[in-house]
C-alpha cells in the first residue's frame, strides 16, 4: 500500500511529466499527496437555480434546456467564439465559449443540462462564459462535485479526474487514530473520510469527513510541536538565583512601563526556577521587547552566565548590538557582534571572546548557531522576531549549552488564545503598553492617481528635516504583472524624477551584507532623505527621524506585514504617518486596507487578518517552522485545536516517543506532516 501511495504523480494515467511539474507547484508529488489535496468547496447540483433567479457574479448552478448551438467562428486575435442558447420556464441563458471548439460538441438541443459558472446579464436573459456542464445522469451519480485549489495550467476539473483515478486506494489507507480514540470522539474511519471528502453523496458526508480529518491533522500537528520543542522536565543546566532588578531599572534614562516590569518579573521567575525557561515575549511594534531582553541578560550576567541573541537580519543584529551595548555597558557586560558578513579577522576575535567568556552577550544572525561557535558558559538564548526562524533553528541555538533558558520574542501579534494553543509548551508574556511619548501612526489609503501629490508631501517632510521610507513588493520588474512596483525601476523612473533634488537610497535583499549595512548607516545618519526598499526593512529597523512610510501595491501584503512596516516610523517625538497605495478595485481588498487605517492595535489587526485572509500570513513552514496544513484552519478550528492539544499531551505522557504499537500510525503521520521541517528529535 505504501508503495502505491508513494508512486510519482506523473505515472497516474493522463498526467505525465509536464502536468506532473504543475502538480508539484501545489506540493503534490505522489499519489498520497493527491489524496491529501482536499477540496476547498463543492458545487451542489441538487440546488440548481431557475435562470431568472441565478445570483449575479458568484459561482452557482442553473438547470435549463438547450435550445440551439451556433457554429464556432473566428474573431480578431486568432481566437474562436461559439455561442449557444438555453431556456427554462422563467427566462433565457446565453452560453459563450472562447477558444474551446469542442465544448459544445456533445451537447444535444432539446436535452436538459446543468450549467455552472458566474452569471451576468439581466433578469430575463442571463449570460455565462465557459461554464462547467453536466447531464442529469452525471448529477444523479455524483450530486456534489469537489472544487480543488488549482494553479495555472492545472484546473480543478483535471485535478478532480486524477483524484477519481486514485480514490480506490483510499480503501487501503491505514488509520493512524487508535480505534478507542475514534469511538470516544465518534469519528469515522480514515478510508471512509477520504472517500467522502473527495466524492460525497450528501452534504452531511462532507461535514463528518471534515471533522474527522481536521481532528487528525491538528492532533498530528500538536504531537509534532511537542516532540520538536521537547520541553524538558529535567533541571536546567544554568541554575540561577534571583536579584532585585532595581539597579538595572535605575540605570535607564527613562522609566520602564508597567508591562515591561511585569514581563521581566515573569522571566526572572522562570530563570530562577528548576526547569529551563521556555517563554514567548509578545509585544506590538515599539512596545520595548529589547529592554525586557536586556534585563534578562543582566540577570544571567549577575549569575556568571553568557547570553546570546539571534536576529533574522544583519541590519537588525547590528542595531540590537548598539542598543544593548548602551543598556549593559554600565554593568561591564561586553556585547560582541557575530554575523556572516564580518571580515575574517573580526570574526576570529569575536569567536575567541565567546570561547573564553569575555563576551557577556553575543548578538548575531544565523552565524551564532554555526559549528565554529563555542560558548564558555551559555545560560540564556534569546531569539528575536521568532516568526522568521524555524523551530529547528531555535533548537540548534538551545543546543549550544545543556538545558539553557530560552526566550523567544515576536512583534507579530497573535491573538492570545491562538498563541497559547500554538506555543503550548511556552509560557507567554505580552507587552500591552507603549512607552510614554509614542504616538499612534496615522494611516491613509490612496490610489496611484495621488502619487504626485504624495511626493509633494514627502518634499515638505524632508524640508522640515524628516526622512521617509518607500516600500515596494518586488526587487525587479515582473513580466507577468506589469502593475507590480519594483524598487530597481521605481527609484529611477518614479522617485528620482519626482524628487530630483533629494538624496534617495536603495535597499533590497540581493545587496551584499556590507552594502546593506552601508546604506542603512547612511539613512540612520541622515545622509539620505528617502530609502526605497523591499520588506527587508520590515523587522526592527529603528530610525527615529523617519516620519513617513509609503507602501506601494499595499494589496500584496497581509495586514500584519503592513502593520509591521507601519511600526518603522513614529519612533521619535515627531508625528508620523503611513500611506498605503493601491489601485486594486476588489471590495474585500479595499475593506482590509481601510480597516488598517482605522486600527492602531496590532492584535486587532492580527485577528482581522486571520479571519479574512486565513492563517497563511502567520503560519507555514517558512515562517514558523510549522508545516503547511491541508484542511485545518488555525483561525477557525481553535476548539478542535484545543481538544487535539489535550489529547496530544495525554498520549505523550503515556508514550513520550510514540513507540507503542497503537501509536505507530500517528508517529508515521507526524513524520510525514513535518518532513519539510526536519527531524523531530
Amino acid at each position: 500500500m505504501d508503495q502505491e501511495l508513494n508512486t510519482d504523480i506523473q505515472f497516474i494515467k493522463g498526467v505525465g511529466p509536464k502536468l506532473g511539474e504543475k502538480f508539484a507547484r501545489l506540493g503534490i508529488r505522489t499519489v498520497g499527496d493527491l489524496l491529501d489535496h482536499y477540496p476547498r468547496k463543492y458545487i451542489d447540483y441538487t440546488q440548481a437555480y431557475p435562470i431568472s433567479q441565478a445570483p449575479f457574479d458568484i459561482d452557482c448552478c442553473v438547470k435549463a434546456e438547450l435550445e440551439k448551438v451556433e457554429p464556432a467562428r473566428r474573431i480578431p486575435g486568432g481566437r474562436t467564439l461559439q455561442k449557444a442558447l438555453a431556456r427554462d420556464d422563467w427566462g433565457f441563458l446565453t452560453i459563450t465559449w472562447f477558444n474551446n471548439p469542442y465544448a459544445a460538441k456533445k451537447l444535444v438541443p432539446g436535452e436538459t443540462y446543468f450549467f455552472e459558472g458566474r452569471f451576468g446579464g439581466n433578469l430575463t436573459r442571463r449570460e455565462v462564459i465557459n461554464p462547467l456542464i453536466r447531464t442529469q445522469e452525471e448529477v444523479d451519480r455524483q450530486p456534489l462535485v469537489a472544487v480543488y485549489p488549482a494553479t495555472e495550467g492545472l484546473p480543478s476539473s483535471v485535478i478532480g479526474r486524477c483524484v477519481g483515478r486514485v480514490l480506490p486506494l483510499a480503501d487501503t489507507l491505514e488509520d493512524p487514530l487508535p480505534e478507542e480514540m475514534r469511538q470516544r470522539f465518534r469519528l469515522p474511519e480514515k478510508s471512509w473520510a477520504v472517500r467522502a471528502i473527495h466524492a460525497p453523496t450528501q452534504p452531511q458526508d462532507v461535514a463528518q469527513a471534515r471533522r474527522r480529518l481536521i481532528y487528525e491533522e491538528l492532533l498530528t500537528l500538536q504531537l509534532g510541536i511537542f516532540l520538536m520543542r521537547g520541553r524538558s522536565s529535567k533541571a536546567t543546566g544554568a541554575p540561577m538565583i534571583g536579584y532585585d532588578p532595581a539597579p538595572f531599572w535605575e540605570s535607564l534614562p527613562f522609566s520602564p512601563t508597567q508591562a515591561q516590569r511585569r514581563a521581566a518579573g515573569e522571566i526572572f521567575g522562570d530563570m530562577t526556577g528548576r526547569p529551563p525557561m521556555n517563554r514567548l515575549l509578545q509585544g506590538d511594534v515599539g512596545s520595548g521587547k529589547t529592554l525586557v531582553a536586556a534585563a534578562a541578560v543582566w540577570l544571567a550576567a549577575r549569575n556568571g552566565y553568557q547570553s546570546t541573541l539571534m536576529a533574522p537580519t544583519e541590519i537588525l543584529a547590528r542595531q540590537h548590538a548598539e542598543t544593548l551595548d548602551k543598556l549593559l555597558a554600565p554593568f561591564g557586560i561586553a556585547v560582541v557582534l557575530l554575523t556572516g558578513g564580518m571580515k575574517a579577522a573580526e570574526k576570529r576575535n569575536a569567536l575567541a571572546a565567546i570561547a573564553d567568556g569575555r563576551a557577556g552577550l553575543v548578538v548575531g544572525t544565523h552565524a551564532v548557531i554555526s559549528d565554529k561557535v563555542t560558548f564558555s558558559k551559555l545560560g540564556l538564548a534569546v531569539v528575536d522576531e521568532q516568526h522568521r526562524f524555524g523551530v529547528r533553528q531555535r533548537n540548534l541555538l538551545a543546543d549550544k549549552a545543556h538545558q539553557p533558558h530560552l526566550l523567544v520574542m515576536s512583534a507579530t501579534p497573535i491573538p492570545r488564545t491562538l498563541g497559547l494553543l500554538l506555543y503550548g509548551d511556552l509560557d507567554i508574556s505580552i507587552l500591552d503598553q507603549l512607552p510614554p511619548g509614542r504616538k499612534p501612526v496615522k494611516t491613509w489609503f490612496i490610489t496611484g492617481q495621488k502619487r504626485r501629490d504624495l511626493f509633494g508631501f514627502l518634499d515638505k517632510q524632508i524640508a522640515a528635516g524628516h526622512q521617509a521610507y518607500i516600500v515596494c513588493p518586488a526587487i525587479e520588474e515582473n513580466q507577468q504583472d506589469e502593475n507590480l512596483q519594483a524598487v530597481t525601476t521605481y527609484l529611477e523612473e518614479v522617485a528620482r524624477p519626482l524628487l530630483p533634488h533629494r538624496r534617495i537610497g536603495l535597499m533590497h535583499g540581493k545587496l551584499k551584507p556590507q552594502e546593506k549595512a552601508a546604506v542603512m548607516e547612511e539613512f540612520k545618519e541622515g545622509k539620505l532623505d528617502i530609502l526605497v526598499s523591499t520588506t527587508v526593512i520590515e523587522v526592527g529597523v529603528d530610525v527615529p527621524n523617519a516620519t513617513v512610510m509609503v507602501i506601494e501595491n499595499a494589496e500584496r501584503f497581509g495586514l500584519s506585514a503592513l502593520h509591521q512596516l507601519r511600526g518603522r516610523v513614529g519612533r521619535g517625538s515627531a508625528a508620523a504617518c503611513c500611506i498605503l497605495i493601491s489601485d486594486n478595485q476588489n471590495d474585500s481588498v479595499r475593506q482590509r486596507l481601510h480597516f488598517l487605517c482605522q486600527t492602531p492595535d496590532g492584535f486587532a489587526v492580527a485577528r482581522y487578518d486571520l479571519e479574512t485572509r486565513g492563517p497563511g500570513d502567520f503560519f507555514g513552514s517558512a515562517q514558523h517552522g510549522l508545516p503547511s496544513l491541508h484542511i485545518a484552519d488555525l483561525a477557525t478550528d481553535t476548539r478542535v485545536l484545543s481538544a487535539a492539544q489535550s489529547e496530544a499531551k495525554q498520549i505523550l505522557e503515556e508514550d513520550p516517543r510514540l513507540v507503542l504499537p497503537q501509536h505507530q500510525g500517528l508517529a508515521d503521520r507526524v513524520e510525514r506532516l513535518f518532513e519539510s521541517v526536519g527531524p523531530l528529535n
